[in-house]
């Protein structure tokens, strides 16, 4: 089944609304189906990760950025449980601590990127820094910032320098080898209440649930417009960004290991060359004379 997930790239330079990318999509997949895709993606996966570790010429580095309970631990999961653990990292970033806030804001993001031949995961990221602190700029005098010591210096120029500098950071990075996909799994506020209601209902859920949650939710606006701009400001052809429907779990884990698909499709991966076959048989002999 073929989904044309070029509907849900953010095209360069493009303003956008989140209003127009769905939040609900089920491809043409039920979920008995949609579970068949993602069998059949994680045999895939497991095939070219071990190609794409064996070449050593590229890294790749997923990002995810949602709001809560968007479905990022499960796309995590369910995509990527084929995955060799030696060849997959999943680092999920949360407040930055105090040493943390005596570097640049990169600085932590930098230190976990991964080295050729590794696939890295980053749930949530260095986006928090012109998402999270853009909703709650009082949160970015943390950082000592030479020049932004209150609330009111912190204007558009300020974000406008961020969005460059990661745009800047993410082509570097591209140019020596690491290739980025970045993920935004889009959920209507409607999915996010009931979700957040199961939690509460559910005791075995009730550990997913903060009421720090809620302080998000009563920002939903601000966030959307934080999203927005950051979506057109920083998806590039070198580190794109996917604007994911995320209502239906099974459809968002379908279209995410679709596309990490085709990026390993699209890289022309092959295993080193091996020995020639009479070294190889004048070894099987020395092992057979042992």
């Amino acid at each position: 089944m073929n989904f044309d997930y070029s509907k849900l790239h953010v095209k360069e330079n493009s303003k956008i609304k989140l209003s127009d990318f769905p939040t609900i999509e089920d491809g043409g997949f039920t979920k008995k189906t949609a579970k068949e895709e993602i069998k059949k993606n994680i045999k895939e996966l497991e095939k070219f990760q071990e190609m794409f570790y064996a070449d050593d010429r590229y890294s790749l580095l997923i990002i995810l950025q949602a709001r809560d309970a968007a479905g990022k631990d499960g796309v995590i999961r369910h995509v990527m449980s084929g995955i060799n653990p030696q060849g997959c990292v999943v680092h999920s970033f949360k407040t930055p601590t105090k040493n943390e806030l005596e570097h640049d804001y990169f600085w932590r993001h930098y230190k976990a990127l991964p080295q050729r031949g590794m696939i890295e995961i980053f749930n949530r990221s260095h986006y928090e820094n012109v998402l999270a602190t853009k909703v709650n700029p009082q949160w970015l005098l943390n950082e000592r910032i030479p020049g932004f010591g209150s609330v009111e210096k912190i204007n558009q120029s300020f974000w406008d320098d961020r969005y460059e500098s990661i745009n800047a950071i993410e082509k570097h990075l591209y140019n020596n080898g690491m290739r980025i996909l970045k993920f935004f799994l889009n959920i209507s506020k409607e999915e996010q209440k009931e979700r957040f209601i199961s939690r509460i209902d559910e005791p075995d859920k009730n550990w997913k649930f903060s009421s720090s949650d809620l302080q998000a939710r009563s920002q939903w606006d601000e966030y959307t417009n934080a999203f927005e701009e950051m979506l057109q400001k920083t998806s590039r052809h070198y580190a794109p960004w996917y604007v994911i429907p995320a209502d239906k779990k099974f459809f968002a884990r379908v279209a995410v290991g679709d596309i990490i698909l085709e990026l390993f499709k699209s890289l022309d991966l092959h295993f080193p060359p091996a020995e020639s076959p009479e070294i190889l048989q004048k070894a099987r002999e020395m092992l057979l004379k042992e």
